[in-house]
């Protein structure tokens, strides 16, 4: 009799689930002006017809399409910043209308689309380039799963590293849910509290998008460098970077030596960091005592010279979030870790099939490259077009429709915010190259995400692309002079 009862609920649970399912089948498209994405409980199985449009969409990212942009005040706004003079503008312009042939959209990826008067989007990076023997040029690539745990990253970390030096991961975040499988740095912890600007507005965030706060009264940071790449096997610097304390004691032990670094980390509300320079520094415990209401960011493990790769990939976030950083802890996180580039890669998380407007996410993308601009002033930006994502249709996996819309518009908001744009679907290989990567291994059956070796193949094609445009930078710089 228990048997039978018990089947008998889990009969009426399972046809209370499939009618739930069928009335979530039901919901309209939309509800209270939110987008609603349909449950299909046969769409792994379900043949879609190739979505129609496709021709005009193709030819929407080839053509060039004129945005009104207030050139007199964005030539203004670089005069007045004594980046350089007018003169020097419409030389540069010339210079590159011969170089780059016209304005017109990179449907392969292979050069940066620098929409900037006077084509000067990146000359403070490239700047600090050429001096990167004598300081470190730092570079973050903020963005969503695309590069989580390190796929792509660690790449183009380690092939700029080899070719204008420095060691070490960068900035690491306390712990992250890629933790366990990041291979380019092994990290444990106990006794922490992770807040993330994807759940948690109470507190303020910086381009990490976390903030990590003591349990209790006691918490501890294990770190080790891998040999994932040689240049990650040890560095000379290791910073912990912190926002608030009330006067917490820290034990640092590193690389296994018995002695014990104790030190008391004065009271402070704003980002600061907590230096160990060394030779050689491979691993390290940090434990932290009488910590109560402690709260860090991460740990930083590079040189004090040549490039710093820092990755801020946070699941789930569509870009659309970083308008709500804090301009203070911006400011602070500025003045300690200046960033010579910032990269940004976001579009998965904004995707949807049957969207092919996204002129929304085109003004508040805007706003979001505005506020970043206003937080890190002396920052150049380079933004990157989403990557190919394909989808079963006939029977096949082709490229979505949405991808193109979507890519359009990213071009759209580089132009009107005056920054650099490169194209990673083009440099994939367009459309359908997806179906390429996963059959090669390069990607995961997903169509949607790399894997190591695919982001492996992204990050040579970007970094191909800069090297392009710095051999414009450096031709300019000599012919202005």
């Amino acid at each position: 009799m228990v048997v039978k009862d018990n089947f008998n609920r889990l009969l009426i649970l399972l046809i209370l689930v499939l009618f739930i399912c069928i009335g979530l089948y039901g919901l309209p498209d939309s509800l209270f002006g939110y987008k609603i994405k349909k449950v299909d409980l046969l769409s792994d199985i379900r043949i879609k017809e190739t979505p129609v449009l496709l021709d005009s969409l193709r030819a929407q990212l080839e053509e060039t399409e004129i945005i009104v942009i207030d050139s007199v005040a964005i030539r203004d706004s670089v005069e007045q910043a004594d980046l350089i003079d007018l003169r020097d503008i419409e030389l540069r312009d010339s210079l590159y209308k011969v170089m780059a042939a016209n304005h017109d959209a990179d449907t392969a990826g292979i050069r940066i689309e620098d929409y900037s008067v006077g084509h000067i989007g990146l000359s403070r990076f490239f700047s600090a380039l050429n001096q990167s023997k004598s300081r470190p040029v730092r570079i973050a690539v903020i963005g969503d799963s695309f590069i989580e745990g390190d796929i792509m990253v660690a790449d183009f970390r380690n092939d700029m590293q080899k070719k204008f030096g420095g060691r070490g991961v960068g900035f690491v975040p306390v712990t992250s849910s890629a933790a366990q499988y990041r291979p380019t740095i092994d990290q444990k912890v106990t006794g922490w509290t992770t807040h993330s600007i994807l759940n948690d507005k109470k507190q303020a965030y910086t381009l990490s998008g976390m903030t990590f706060e003591v349990k209790s009264d006691k918490a501890e940071i294990s770190f080790k460098a891998t040999g994932y790449y040689d240049r990650l096997k040890c560095v000379s610097s290791l910073k912990l970077i912190y926002k608030k304390t009330e006067g917490t004691n820290m034990q640092l032990v590193y690389n296994g030596s018995s002695d014990t670094i104790n030190h008391s980390l004065s009271s402070a509300n704003v980002i600061g960091q907590y230096i160990v320079r060394a030779d050689t520094i491979k691993e390290g415990r940090l434990t932290f005592t009488d910590a109560k209401g402690f709260q860090a960011l991460g740990l930083a493990l590079e040189d004090n010279e040549g490039v710093v790769v820092d990755n801020f990939s946070l699941r789930g976030n569509s870009g659309l979030l970083m308008e709500h950083l804090d301009s203070v802890d911006c400011e602070s996180f500025d003045k300690i870790r200046h960033y010579d580039l910032i990269i940004l890669q976001y579009g998965l998380n904004v995707i949807n099939e049957d969207m092919l407007q996204y002129g929304w996410y085109k003004t508040r993308m805007g706003q979001v490259i505005n506020h970043l601009k206003s937080c890190f002033p002396e920052t150049d930006f380079l933004l990157l077009g989403v990557s190919d994502r394909c989808n079963q249709y006939n029977g096949e996996f082709q490229t979505m429709p949405a991808i193109l819309a979507l890519l359009h518009t990213q071009r759209q908001i580089a132009r009107q915010a005056g920054i650099p744009f490169w194209n990673t679907f083009g440099a994939m290989g367009g459309e359908n190259s997806m179906v390429g990567f996963v059959n090669k291994g390069w990607a995961s059956k997903d169509y949607t995400h790399l894997s190591f070796r695919g982001g492996r193949e992204i990050a040579k094609s970007l970094i191909n692309a800069l090297l392009l445009e710095k051999e414009f930078y450096d031709k300019a710089e000599r012919t202005v002079q």
